[in-house]
């Protein structure tokens, strides 16, 4: 057995301790702010204290988790300041995993983009409130930001931002903003000028998207404080 064959079980326990963990935060069962207590969570998840900590140092690289002197490690707890400098980072990393988008995506990623924004458009007029618990919204970036074969990009948005501006929906916003009318016929501009390899074209719409997108949500958590 060669090494990475005698390393592959353990980076799965690893793999699936950082899901079950995320999870844990995305749930609320460790709410912003809460000290990590590794004993009982190892017990909770049912693996020992190295999986878990290589977990947590995982999910600290994403930053849901943060570690402070004499603290330990703690769920984040975003501030106001916090959520409008990472909805700025987000338009302009979007902005351009869109135009790259455009010039690289292939017809069968377009196509699979345009199902999952009709999967989006079902969901918000079906079940509005169930857009936070779906991943149907993270998906469609996440395919774009895929589809710039910009590997800067992706990790920075699939790895980092969308997993901290997820946590931020479920718990600090209670309702969708926006009609789903503008968010469809946003998604699919978005589509239409990928597929015609605009690159300006599809920069500025997935900017003006998000842009829209922020607005709605600073309004909502400043209206619920």
């Amino acid at each position: 057995m060669t090494t990475a064959e005698a390393a592959a079980p353990a980076r799965v326990m690893i793999d699936d301790t950082v899901a079950r963990l995320e999870e844990l935060i995305m749930r609320g069962e460790l709410p912003a702010g809460a000290r990590l207590p590794e004993q009982q969570l190892a017990d909770t998840l049912g693996v020992s204290r190295g999986p878990l900590r290589e977990a947590i140092r995982t999910l600290e690289g994403r930053r849901l988790l943060e570690r402070t002197p004499h603290a330990g490690v703690r769920v984040v707890q975003l501030s106001l300041e916090d959520l409008e400098q990472l909805l700025a980072m987000r338009e302009a990393l979007e902005g351009m995993a869109c135009r790259q988008a455009a010039e690289h995506m292939t017809a069968p990623e377009v196509r699979r983009l345009r199902e999952t924004a009709h999967r989006i458009e079902q969901l918000l007029a079906e079940a509005p409130q169930s857009i936070f618990a779906s991943q149907a919204d993270t998906d469609f970036h996440r395919q774009i930001a895929v589809g710039s074969r910009n590997k800067w990009i992706e990790r920075q948005l699939c790895e980092d931002l969308y997993s901290l501006l997820r946590l931020y929906r479920l718990h600090a916003v209670r309702r969708p903003g926006g009609s789903a009318k503008v968010t469809a016929k946003e998604h699919h501009a978005i589509i239409d000028r990928i597929h015609a390899r605009d690159a300006d074209g599809a920069e500025q719409a997935m900017r003006e998207h998000i842009r829209h997108s922020r607005d709605r949500l600073l309004a909502q958590v400043k209206e619920q404080g």
